[in-house]
C-alpha cells in the first residue's frame, strides 16, 4: 500500500474519532426560568367589599310649620349657619290672628254666660229657701250653671289652641347647625309638616352608604371598617358601623348603613365623597395570595413553593376559604413561604427558577 494512502486513512480515522467525541458531549442546561415570587399576606388584608358614600351629619332635622299657611319670609338659605332658637321662616299670620281673635271673643262670651248662670242660680237658691220657687226650678238653674261652666272650659281650650297656632307662624331652629337644603320659597302655600329647611346638627359626622339587599346581612352595628375620604389624600380613617336600616329604600331597594368615624382627626365637611372598605373575617391560619398564584393537582388547588436553598419549585396543596377581588384566602402555607405568583402553568415539579419581585428585582432568600 502506498504511504500516502496510509496517511490519508489515518487522518480520516482520527477525524472520525474527534467528531464522535464532540457529538458525545452533553448539551449545556438551559438557564433557570424567571419566576415572579411573593410571600402570602395576612388574610385581614383581603377587602370583601367597597361602597361609595357621602359624609352626613349624625343628626338631621327636617323642619316645617305645625300649621298650614302662606310662607311670607325665609331667613335662611343653603349653607347658612344657625344657632338654636334662630328665626328661620315666617308664615303670613293674618288668618292665624283672626282665628285667635275669634277664639278670644268666644271665650269672653262663654265667661259672660257663665256669670249670668251663676247669678241666676244664686237668686233661685235664695227664693227656694223662702219657698217662692220649687225644687224643680232650682235644679234647672243648677243644670244651666253646669252647662255654662262646660262651655266656658271649652271656649278656654279653643282660645289656648288658637293662641298657640298664632305662635306657630314662626319657624325656629331646634339646634345649632347648618342648613343643607330648602323646600319652600316665599309666597308658596305650605301644608302643616311640609319640610321648609333641612338642618344638619353640629357634632359628629359619619358616612352613609347604600348596601344591596343580598349583602346587608353581612353587616351589623359595631363592625369595623376603613373610610377613605376622596378629598383628604391622606391616611384612611377608622370607622365603625353605627346603624343599619331595618327596611329597604322604596326606590333603590338598598339598605342605608351609617358608618361613624373614629379617632381625633378633624371632622370632614358635609357632602364629601368617601369610600368605605370592609375587611373579611379570616382565621389566624389563613393567608391572602394572588389569584394568579393558584394552580391545581388532581383537581385540587395548590401553590408552587420555592425552596430557599435550591430554588427548586414544588407543589403544595392548599385549601381555599374564599375568593375576592384582591386575591384568595387559603390555608396550608405559612407567612415565611415564597410562592410563585405568575406563570404557574409553565412550571414542572423540581424545576429550578430565578425568583424576582413585582418590579423584576432579584429576590434574595
Amino acid at each position: 500500500m502506498h504511504a500516502s494512502t496510509v496517511v490519508t486513512r489515518a487522518l480520516a480515522a482520527l477525524l472520525a474519532v474527534a467528531c464522535h467525541a464532540c457529538s458525545s458531549h452533553a448539551e449545556p442546561p438551559p438557564p433557570p426560568r424567571v419566576a415572579r415570587a411573593a410571600q402570602p399576606q395576612p388574610a385581614d388584608a383581603q377587602i370583601v367589599a367597597i361602597y361609595p358614600g357621602e359624609v352626613r351629619a349624625r343628626h338631621e332635622s327636617g323642619l316645617g310649620f305645625r300649621v298650614a299657611g302662606k310662607l311670607r319670609t325665609r331667613h335662611a338659605d343653603v349653607g347658612s349657619r344657625v344657632a338654636k332658637g334662630d328665626l328661620l321662616a315666617e308664615l303670613d299670620p293674618r288668618d292665624l290672628e283672626l282665628g285667635r281673635a275669634s277664639a278670644a271673643a268666644g271665650h269672653a262670651s262663654a265667661l259672660a254666660a257663665l256669670k249670668l248662670a251663676e247669678s241666676e242660680h244664686e237668686r233661685f237658691a235664695a227664693l227656694h229657701e223662702k219657698r217662692f220657687v220649687s225644687q224643680l226650678e232650682l235644679d234647672a238653674k243648677a243644670n244651666a250653671l253646669a252647662a255654662a261652666q262646660a262651655r266656658a272650659t271649652e271656649a278656654r281650650a279653643a282660645f289656648d289652641v288658637a293662641r298657640n297656632q298664632a305662635g306657630y307662624a314662626e319657624l325656629r331652629a331646634d339646634a345649632d347647625g347648618v342648613i343643607t337644603a330648602v323646600g319652600a320659597e316665599p309666597g308658596q302655600v305650605v301644608a302643616a309638616g311640609h319640610v321648609v329647611v333641612q338642618l344638619a346638627h353640629d357634632g359628629a359626622n359619619e358616612v352613609e352608604i347604600s348596601v344591596p339587599e343580598q349583602q346587608v346581612s353581612r353587616y351589623a352595628p359595631g363592625q369595623d371598617a376603613t373610610v377613605d375620604l376622596w378629598a383628604d389624600r391622606g391616611e384612611p380613617r377608622r370607622g365603625r358601623v353605627r346603624e343599619v336600616a331595618p327596611g329597604a329604600d322604596a326606590t333603590t331597594r338598598t339598605y342605608r348603613v351609617r358608618v361613624a368615624l373614629q379617632g381625633d382627626a378633624a371632622p370632614p365637611r358635609l357632602g364629601q365623597t368617601a369610600r368605605v372598605h370592609f375587611g373579611g373575617d379570616a382565621k389566624a391560619d389563613q393567608w391572602l395570595v394572588p389569584l394568579s398564584a393558584l394552580h391545581e393537582r388532581e383537581g385540587k388547588p395548590a401553590l408552587w413553593r420555592i425552596d430557599a436553598k435550591t430554588h427548586q419549585v414544588g407543589l403544595v396543596p392548599v385549601t381555599v376559604a374564599s375568593y375576592g377581588e384582591h386575591g384568595a384566602i387559603v390555608a396550608g402555607v405559612t407567612s415565611d413561604a415564597w410562592i410563585v405568583t405568575a406563570g404557574v402553568h409553565r412550571l414542572r415539579d423540581g424545576e429550578v427558577v430565578r425568583p424576582v419581585d413585582a418590579r423584576n428585582r432579584p429576590v434574595m432568600f
